[in-house]
């Protein structure tokens, strides 16, 4: 399986706007699996005594409502219904431009990824070995992830690496990692591009599996997520301490990937690790090297001591890094000390998860709920986001053209899948309608009573679409000042 040309796999003489780059991963197909599910689970609680009418939702109304979702990353409001209020506090025309606040919360309310009759299907095999714990997310969890494929191919460097996404609800598959920001939630296993922080691939850990391989939990994620297929060879992969392992680098060896990660030293299975170690009183950039076969062993002394594992990096080839050391008089100097090369390209590529879990951050799109599959759906939300940036950034890249940042990326994406158009900023007056000739209607077409002196006029300000004719009076001196 050949590697194949990484980068954005779109053509580049199309023009791509940020909704059409999305559209590629939320496609008409994923919006009808979407709206289909949703009508079917709504009809479900009708029939159980639903209090609210409900009306169907087609793909149109799918996407405005994703466009409001989307929004709320952007807003952060405390409470959702703040986006529809109408006092001087809380003033958002965006919202109710798009749908009613009643609208919005009944779609939400209803919001289903699976077939309802076959959860109950699956629910009935609790506790089997047929039953499967993300059922309610395979369907929208899967065309995501073909989506993240196909658009997109990593370049030769990728890490691996967990993601948490926050949650207090009581479920089997909620983790506590204390070493991350959000300590509770679903652990999610994510392979990136370390270049610019793609998601190219994910799992979600549903906890101790029931068929476990006898190779390790790490050895099945990073095997798993490597979709040689689709993906190809020639890769480097880049892990951390969790993942490396003599088993797991010998099998990437053999089938076309390089592999480099830190050392747990209790989990290596080599007593070569371990022989002419360094001393207790090594200086800084002191270092020790051996090779098992394709595998090499480096220790390296810097404010402690750092093992890694290789099998593509020589063990040192003239690099040094600078550092600050503390003399004998007690004054600290800069000082440049040898560092092995596979330090320099962990430091360089093992970020990509980390990059990608930034980007999320900025303006994730989490939101209470109590239903525990919503926060994933949510999260599958944030991921389409964040690729369609970086898939319109690399294409802006390519053309030589300046790329949105993400914030504005992410304003545009909301005006385009609203249907709503941006209008002008800035307050400037302009007419509603063409002057009459008629003299008997000169002075009342299209005339409205001016919001601060009420006098009747025909300007209307392009910003807030209020009539004002003092306003205008005023930006028309100013302008000729």
């Amino acid at each position: 399986h050949p590697r194949r040309t990484p980068g954005v796999q779109l053509d580049f003489h199309m023009v791509y706007s940020p909704s059409d780059i999305f559209q590629l991963f939320f496609s008409q197909e994923v919006l009808l699996t979407l709206c289909n599910n949703t009508n079917k689970y709504a009809a479900k609680k009708t029939e159980k005594g639903l209090r609210r009418q409900w009306t169907n939702v087609n793909a149109d109304e799918m996407l405005r409502f994703i466009s409001i979702v989307i929004y709320l990353g952007l807003i952060k409001p405390s409470a959702i219904r703040d986006l529809w209020r109408k006092d001087h506090l809380h003033r958002h025309p965006f919202p109710p431009s798009v749908m009613t606040g009643k609208r919005y919360e009944a779609i939400s309310a209803n919001l289903h990824m699976s077939d309802p009759a076959a959860d109950a299907i699956n629910d009935q095999l609790r506790g089997q070995p047929g039953y499967d714990s993300l059922f309610r997310l395979k369907p929208l969890m899967e065309q995501t992830l073909t989506a993240c494929k196909a658009y997109y191919h990593p370049h030769k460097n990728i890490a691996v690496d967990e993601r948490m996404v926050a949650t207090k609800a009581r479920i089997s598959m909620k983790q506590y990692m204390k070493n991350k920001p959000s300590k509770w939630g679903y652990k999610i296993f994510v392979l990136a591009d370390s270049s610019n922080g793609y998601t190219y691939n994910f799992s979600v850990y549903e906890g101790k599996a029931c068929k476990p391989s006898g190779n390790g939990l790490s050895f099945d994620v990073v095997v798993n997520l490597i979709h040689v297929p689709s993906l190809g060879t020639g890769y480097t992969v880049y892990v951390d301490n969790f993942y490396t392992s003599s088993l797991l680098f010998h099998h990437l060896h053999r089938i076309g990937f390089g592999a480099c990660g830190t050392i747990r030293e209790n989990r290596i299975v080599s007593t070569k690790t371990f022989a002419n170690d360094l001393p207790k009183k090594a200086a800084r950039g002191d270092m020790r090297w051996t090779r098992d076969g394709p595998l090499l062993f480096v220790k390296w002394r810097d404010t402690r001591d750092v093992t890694m594992c290789s099998t593509v990096h020589k063990a040192y080839s003239g690099k040094t890094v600078q550092r600050l050391v503390r003399t004998k008089s007690g004054t600290w100097s800069s000082k440049q000390i040898p560092v092995p090369d596979t330090v320099n390209a962990y430091n360089k590529f093992m970020g990509g998860v980390d990059l990608s879990d930034a980007l999320i951050k900025y303006f994730s799109v989490t939101q209470k709920t109590r239903r525990w599959y919503m926060k994933l759906f949510l999260h599958f939300i944030d991921i389409v986001v964040v690729n369609s940036f970086i898939i319109h950034k690399e294409m802006a890249l390519a053309k030589k053209q300046k790329p949105l940042n993400q914030k504005r990326f992410r304003e545009v994406l909301c005006s385009e899948l609203a249907g709503v158009e941006e209008r002008p900023q800035g307050c400037f007056p302009v007419p509603v309608c063409e002057l009459s000739t008629d003299v008997r209607q000169k002075a009342t077409q299209g005339r409205r009573k001016c919001v601060h002196c009420k006098m009747k006029t025909i300007f209307m300000c392009r910003s807030c679409s209020c009539f004002s004719y003092c306003f205008v009076l005023i930006n028309i001196s100013s302008h000729f000042l």
